[in-house]
């Protein structure tokens, strides 16, 4: 039985909402991939609960985007029923596992991100915004200090560790400088105190890098060029295949409840 992708009216806030709504899924499934896989038990355990915070996450900002939306589009709709044009999540979270250096230095990367994101907008003039964020900010507290002191353990370890994890640095550095990017739409939010302008937090974004890279023994590339497209919905190859794993069983089986 084939099921129609929904369509959604991507209003600056509702757009604002999916797009971080997207990150948390997305990422949160990646890390997922990871359960029965990881280097030892512990690891494997923590990368789980990092998955299940963000997708919590992004259960409540899915809810928070239907809402603001006003039709009858809800969370799993929305995480299940929409077109791979329709994702609006960074590049940087689709990108493949790879081998754990990449991994963790994917997450890093984000984490880095997120906790000074979320930090930031517990002062949201919207009330329900801000208390997501609050939450998120505790939360991704704690997937910075895992992935920073994985990057360090990597970087000044063996000399195959060493090798891998600048190896997924420059891999995917070109994926960072979305996350600092916004449109016309985001802007006004911005403006309104609604949400918060990234480009403001990549000084200390770089700062945190910059000191977890050099005590890792680590070099962030000078590569100025930065890819584009998640935030408009142009992905790499990689978000389909992902999605196809994702929507399977709503696809399969739509509406089936438990």
């Amino acid at each position: 039985m084939a099921v129609a992708n929904i369509q959604v009216s991507e209003t600056p806030l509702v757009l604002y909402a999916l797009r971080r709504a997207d990150d948390a899924l997305i990422l949160g499934h990646r890390l997922s991939e990871w359960c029965g896989h990881a280097p030892m038990l512990e690891e494997d355990m923590a990368l789980s609960n990092i998955a299940l915070d963000l997708i919590g996450q992004a259960r409540e900002l899915y809810s928070f985007a239907a809402k603001a939306e006003g039709r009858d589009n809800d969370e799993d709709k929305l995480a299940y029923l929409r077109d791979v044009r329709q994702y609006r999540n960074l590049l940087l979270v689709e990108q493949p596992n790879g081998d754990f250096a990449q991994t963790l230095v994917r997450q890093f990367f984000y984490s880095a991100f997120a906790d000074l994101y979320w930090r930031t907008m517990v002062s949201s003039r919207d009330a329900t915004l801000a208390a997501i964020a609050a939450k998120s900010e505790k939360e991704s507290a704690y997937h910075l200090r895992h992935a920073s002191e994985w990057i360090i353990r990597l970087g000044d370890g063996t000399e195959e560790s060493h090798r891998r994890a600048q190896a997924a640095i420059e891999n995917l550095w070109a994926f960072t400088g979305e996350m600092f990017a916004v449109d016309d739409g985001e802007r006004a939010l911005i403006d309104a105190g609604i949400a918060v302008d990234p480009a403001s937090l990549r000084g200390r974004w770089l700062t945190t890098l910059t000191d977890v890279t050099r005590e890792a023994t680590l070099a962030l590339p000078q590569n100025e060029w930065m890819q584009q497209g998640g935030r408009s919905g142009r992905h790499s190859e990689h978000l389909g295949h992902l999605l196809s794993e994702l929507q399977s069983m709503q696809r399969t089986f739509p509406g089936l409840t438990w």
